[in-house]
Order: structure tokens, then C-alpha cells, then sequence
């Protein structure tokens, strides 16, 4: 069937691929003998297939073009090659770009076949002349309380698509772009260039002269030794990793080749013993730029080159020399590792001990709420280090205490000072005299463009308000690779944008059996992210400068078991440093049962915020202010007698009794329109989620002006 299909039209046999898929999807809305003499569809779905929208294989096809200008064609000429398997769309293939579009406003032409004869030379588009203003540096732009209205941005309607955009494709026509956007793009085509292997590398210079960079720095290092292979002793092997690393801007800042150790062949027990190893939480490091920020304190950044091979090694470990760097008249010898290696499993856990040993020998205090997090005081001056992983971050306020860590990590480690704090974890920080704003434009930008939505029609809310997603909705399952990926890349998202916080815990309830609504609601969101772009949280220097926090529930609000939510945000005077969105878990008999457990949990994570600031030297000497929306369960916590409404409340909740007994925490009453989290517990409209936007902190990154690298 698929050899007549191509013959049919005479296309060549490189589509045999797209027919037999075609065919495939024919013969399952044809009858047939194997299920008693109905369609395989009809036997699965319970229902009579729809052949309206069927097309003859290889014929013409004109698909409109989206975000054209007035002069350009509607439309570009295309062959049909088959159906999405995604949505009720067509897959089209462009001879001229060599690439598959998937469009749904398309209009055939089934008699005609494209002339696989004549070479088709490609089109080459008039060049237009583009008057570009002079780009300038972005700026922040706070209103006079250090916030600023969010805008609103297009939309037609508040309501769900759950549809795919109209065309998905990479050779879309593109508005004009500035100089940022074009190095962006950039970016994300040299990512999928990076070598697969030693042999791919090793043909180009800038890969080669990573890899002896990299073996430089292990034989400087004295990380192993060659030696022969005792016997019964098991032996790794080694692999090329390749990373092109990237600036703030998107533009390439090195090429870096990793020797990495195939950590699997490992034996535990005899290769490695321990393995854990802590990072900083994102918590820990908003809110370290929100006291610097506070104290307006620049902050600085340390890479260390090749960490791991720093760490010293307990165990006896053996393997294979790296490919491409054997030695001569030495092949069978092996190499006895006296440090760490990248892969194997003990390397980060022999890292941060190293790393460990040296700050508190140093006169670093370790806070004991956040192993990765270091203090150093010397009289009235202190200075305070972050480390995740390789990557350290840093301020103080003594221009020498800066200087002499510097030196002091330069002469113990191989470093690279990377200046002031631009780029950390996916995260770009922008330093001012005024503030520190936090965003993640271009990680967010990367992640339409895997989902081919960068051309997207954007819209207002993350979420239709008016909406409940369950379990069994009647739609058809989607793709859960594709729902699991997206929904995955927008949980990271989330590390800088609290108003996508709700909507992502909504969504990832559905990881395991996604249906077509849960994937349009995921789309939804990522609509909503292209219209927001420039968001982020915005840290700054106030007078009311203290630790205060707001709680709040949604009663029954997840349909499929009736559990509530709870939501919970914190600040310290300018924008939101720690937030949450959590499905309890546990049923609440009442919202205010629902409300005392979302206080509980809340007042555990104001206990350890509070902790850690006192580690970094700002004690809290007030109570903790805890902001709820119902009079009912501030008066459970406050008052012990309640025992027929709480006996039976799980334990771990009423934990908050005790907190404000003794004045750790100061509960307080406040109206549900100052109910900040108000925005983790449900889907607002616009109006009242873009006022909790500007409430908790969240500004747009301005488009003119500068923001100084030196804020001194």
C-alpha cells in the first residue's frame, strides 16, 4: 500500500517513512475481518471513525503563513504527507526548506503532484531594508514602592485553548528582531552541534584543544597515576562529555570538553561507600541577593575549573586510559585514581568535603540550616559564600575580606573570576544602584522554542479560572513524553517566577496518564510565558525590612480526591524570596481546617527562614508575622481548647500552637484582597492575578536606559 502511494504521485522513496505512517492510519479506519468486520478504530475508541478529512498522499497543499507582512504570500506551496499524530492537524513537507510543517488551515489541491523532475531552486527572499533604533542597555523599572504594574498582555479571550497553534514550524516568517534575540537563536542552533563522541570532536580545533586543556588540568592536578591492573580489580571505563558554555547574552563563551568516568560499572562497596553530597537551595540563594540587595551589597561569582578532580579519594579506583590520549607502548596499563573523576559516584560527595575542609579551616562558620551556606566575621565586617557545586557566589561588606577570599581560593583551587553575579543556574540577575532583579528570559525562550511555540498567540492568565482539571475527563490521552518534558522545563521555570507556581503543581498531578485538556492547559501556560518574558522578582533596599508571610487555602479544590491546597509566600519588605503550592495531605472537614493546615505547614518553613537568617547575622527580634485570611483557624491556633474541631488533625499541624505560644509566630488577620497567597492556592481572573503579581514583587525588565555592572 505504501509503494503505491509513492507511485501514485512519483515521490521519491526518502518518504517511504511518511507513507507507511499514512497507510497505517488508513487501514485502522478501514473495516476489516480481524474485529469482527469494523474499523480497529471503531473497536478501540467505541465510536464510528470521521474520513471527511482525508486526503490523497502526496498531493499539493498551500498552508497559511503566520506573522507575515502585507507584501508576502498567504501562503507557501507544500506536499501532504500524512496526519499529526498530536492534533487534528496535517504534516506538510516544504521541498524548497526541506522541512515538516504541521498546520491545520491548509487547502488542497488533490490532483496535482509536485515535478520531482525539475530541480527546484530555493526562493531567495528580496532583502528588506530595516531601520533598527540604537540598542540600548535594558533597565530596571520599579515604580516609586520599588514595584511595577504588570502589563497586560493580548489576548482575545481569558478562556483554554487546549489546541495546537494554527502551524508549528521552525521556518515561520519572524517579526524583526533586536541583536539580543538574534544571539539567542544563535544559542539555541549551536546547542545541538555539540560532538556525540571522541571521533566527531577530534575533527574540529576547538574540541581538541578543550580536550587537552581538560587532561592538562587532571595531570596538573595529580589525579592519577599509570600503573598495571592488579588482578580480581575492576576497571572503569572513560567517556568524552562536550558543553558549549554560554554568556548571560547568549553569545559562546568557551568550548569545555569533560573526561568523564562511567560511573555505572561501579560497585558499591568496594568502588565507592558514600555519595550524598548537598547543594544550595534556590530558596537560600533569593535570599542571599535579597540581603544584599538589602544591604546594597554587590555580589560576585567564582567558578571552580574541574571541581571534582579536587576531591580526594578513599577507595581504590582503576580506569581505562581516556580515548584519543592512550599512551604509546603503554596500552595495557591502567590508571590508579588518587582524586575524583566526573561520573564516578563518590565525586561530588569527595568534592564538597574537600571544599568543606577548606572554609572552616579558614574561619567560615557553617550555618547549621544550610550545610552549603558559609559566614566569615571579622569585627563589625563579615562575608557570606554560597556554594553550589562548582559555582560560588558571594558578597561582603570589606572590600579586603573580598580580596583576600579571592586570593585565598585562587592559590588553594583553579579558578575563574567571572565578576559580578550575571548568570547562576539558569537564572539571570541583573545588579543596579536601585535593586537586583531576577529573571529567566532566556531560559524560558529556549523552552518555547522546544515546543515550537515562540510564535505563539499569547494570553493573559496561566490558567482558565473558571476551570478544573480531574484525573478521567473524557479526552484522549496525550503524549506523555511530550506532557512530562514540558511540564518538567516549566517546574524549573518556577525557581524565579512565583506566578507560574500554581498552575505547574495543578499540572503536575497528571504526569503518569496525561489526556489532550491536561496538555492544552500546559500549553496555556506556556502562552502565557510569551507574553511575560520580561517578568521577574525584583529585591531591593527598604525601611520595613523584616521577614513577614502570608497563608491561604483553596477547601476541596482538587475534584478527583477533594484534597485542598495550601499556599504559602514570604518577603523581606520587596519581592518574594521562599513561596509554595501544595496539595495537602490530608481532607479538611472545613476551610477552616484547611486554613489551620496550611498555617502549620507555612509556619515550619517561616521557622527555618528564620533560622537561617540569624545564621547571616540578621536575627529577627519580632515575631514572625504570618498573614491568614480566617478568623476560624487563627482561633484554633491560638486557642488549645478547641479540642472537638482538632482532635483529629494530624499532629505534625499543630506544631504552630506551640510557635505561638511562645511568640515565634505572630498570626494575623487580613482581608482576602491583601491575601498575597492568595496566587498559590487558585486560578484568578486577570484583574486580581496581576494585583498579586505586583504584590508579591514582580516587575517587567524595562527596554530602555542602562543598568550599571558597578552599582559602588
Amino acid at each position: 500500500m505504501a509503494r503505491s502511494m509513492l507511485k501514485a504521485k512519483n515521490m521519491p522513496t526518502k518518504f517511504w517513512g511518511e507513507a507507511v505512517s499514512t497507510a497505517v492510519y488508513i487501514l485502522n479506519v478501514c473495516p476489516t475481518k480481524a474485529v469482527l468486520n469494523c474499523t480497529p478504530f471503531e473497536a478501540w475508541r467505541k465510536k464510528t471513525p470521521s474520513v471527511g478529512h482525508m486526503k490523497v498522499f502526496g498531493c499539493i497543499a498551500y498552508t497559511l503563513v503566520n506573522l507575515r507582512t502585507k507584501l508576502e504570500d498567504k501562503a507557501e506551496k507544500c506536499i501532504f504527507v500524512g496526519y499529526s499524530t498530536q492534533s487534528k492537524a496535517y504534516r506538510l513537507y516544504n521541498p524548497l526548506t526541506e522541512k515538516i510543517i504541521i498546520s491545520r488551515n491548509v487547502i488542497f489541491d488533490e490532483d496535482a503532484e509536485w515535478n520531482w523532475d525539475q530541480n527546484a531552486q530555493q526562493e531567495v527572499p528580496t532583502p528588506r531594508v530595516v531601520s533598527l533604533e540604537e540598542q540600548s542597555s535594558p533597565q530596571l523599572t520599579p515604580t516609586a514602592s520599588n514595584h511595577s504594574s504588570p502589563p497586560t498582555t493580548s489576548s482575545s479571550s481569558s478562556s483554554d485553548e487546549s489546541s495546537e497553534s494554527d502551524t508549528s514550524s521552525s521556518d515561520q516568517p519572524r517579526k524583526v528582531r533586536s541583536l539580543i534575540d538574534i544571539y539567542e537563536s544563535c544559542d539555541f542552533a549551536f546547542i545541538v552541534t555539540e560532538p556525540a563522541d571522541y571521533q566527531e570532536a577530534a575533527t574540529c580545533v576547538e574540541w581538541t584543544q578543550a580536550m587537552k586543556e581538560e587532561i592538562n588540568a587532571i595531570e596538573k592536578n595529580k589525579t592519577w597515576e599509570l600503573v598495571n591492573l592488579p588482578k580480581e580489580k575492576n576497571v572503569i571505563g572513560l567517556k568524552w562529555v562536550y558543553r558549549t558554555k554560554y554568556n548571560s547574552d547568549g553569545s559562546i563563551s568557551k568550548h569545555k570538553a569533560r573526561l568523564v568516568a562511567k560511573g555505572y560499572a561501579q560497585q558499591e562497596g568496594v568502588d565507592y561507600e558514600e555519595t550524598f553530597s548537598p547543594v544550595a537551595r534556590f530558596e537560600t540563594v533569593r535570599i542571599v541577593l535579597a540581603l544584599a540587595a538589602q544591604w546594597k551589597l554587590p555580589v560576585y561569582q567564582l567558578d571552580v575549573k574541574s571541581a571534582f578532580l579536587n576531591g580526594d579519594l578513599l577507595e581504590e579506583v582503576f580506569v581505562h586510559q581516556p580515548p584519543g590520549f592512550v599512551k604509546k607502548g603503554e596500552e595495557e596499563k591502567v590508571y590508579r585514581l588518587k582524586k575524583a573523576l566526573y561520573g564516578l559516584k563518590q565525586a561530588p560527595r569527595a568534592w564538597y568535603s574537600k571544599i568543606d575542609t577548606f572554609f572552616c579551616t579558614s574561619g567560615f562558620q557553617k550555618s547549621d540550616n544550610e550545610p552549603t551556606l558559609y559566614v566569615k566575621k571579622e569585627g563589625m565586617e563579615f562575608l557570606v559564600v554560597c556554594l553550589y557545586v562548582d559555582d560560588i557566589i558571594f558578597f561582603s561588606s570589606s572590600q579586603s575580606m573580598l580580596t583576600s577570599f579571592k586570593d585565598s581560593m585562587t592559590n588553594q583551587f583553579e579558578m575563574t573570576d567571572l565578576g559580578m553575579l550575571q548568570y547562576f543556574l539558569g537564572l539571570e540577575v541583573k545588579q543596579g544602584k536601585e535593586g537586583t532583579f531576577l529573571c529567566q528570559k532566556r531560559y524560558a525562550l529556549n523552552l518555547l522554542k522546544r515546543f515550537h511555540m515562540e510564535a505563539c498567540e499569547t494570553i493573559a492568565t496561566p490558567m482558565n479560572a473558571s476551570e478544573k482539571l480531574q484525573k478521567n475527563d473524557g479526552t484522549e490521552e496525550a503524549d506523555v513524553t511530550l506532557y512530562r518534558s514540558m511540564v518538567g522545563g516549566l517546574n524549573y521555570l518556577t525557581h524565579s517566577r512565583p506566578d507560574l507556581a500554581y498552575c505547574v503543581s495543578i499540572v503536575s498531578r497528571y504526569m503518569q496518564r496525561p489526556t489532550k485538556q491536561h496538555l492544552g492547559a500546559a500549553r496555556r501556560i506556556l502562552r502565557y510565558v510569551a507574553g511575560t518574558l520580561e517578568f521577574g522578582i525584583w529585591y531591593s533596599s527598604v525601611k520595613d525590612f523584616k521577614l513577614r508571610g502570608y497563608s491561604d487555602s483553596d477547601w476541596a479544590g482538587c475534584v478527583d480526591d477533594r484534597k485542598s491546597m495550601s499556599g504559602s509566600v514570604f518577603d523581606l519588605g520587596s519581592g518574594a524570596v521562599t513561596w509554595s503550592s501544595k496539595k495537602q495531605e490530608t481532607i479538611a472537614l472545613s476551610s477552616s481546617e484547611a486554613e489551620y493546615v496550611a498555617a502549620g505547614s507555612a509556619a515550619k518553613q517561616a521557622l527555618w527562614i528564620s533560622k537561617l537568617l540569624t545564621d547571616l547575622g540578621c536575627m529577627q527580634t519580632e515575631s514572625v508575622e504570618l498573614w491568614c485570611d480566617n478568623k476560624s483557624a487563627i482561633a484554633m491556633a491560638r486557642n488549645p481548647a478547641y479540642h472537638s474541631r482538632t482532635k483529629h488533625i494530624d499532629v505534625q499541624y499543630h506544631f504552630i500552637r506551640q510557635l505561638v505560644a511562645n511568640g515565634r509566630i505572630s498570626l494575623r488577620f487580613c482581608g482576602t484582597e491583601w491575601q498575597n497567597a492568595d496566587l498559590f492556592t487558585k486560578a484568578l481572573n486577570h484583574a486580581k492575578h496581576y494585583h498579586f503579581v505586583k504584590r508579591i514583587g514582580m516587575i517587567k525588565l524595562g527596554s530602555r536606559g542602562g543598568v550599571e555592572n558597578n552599582p559602588t
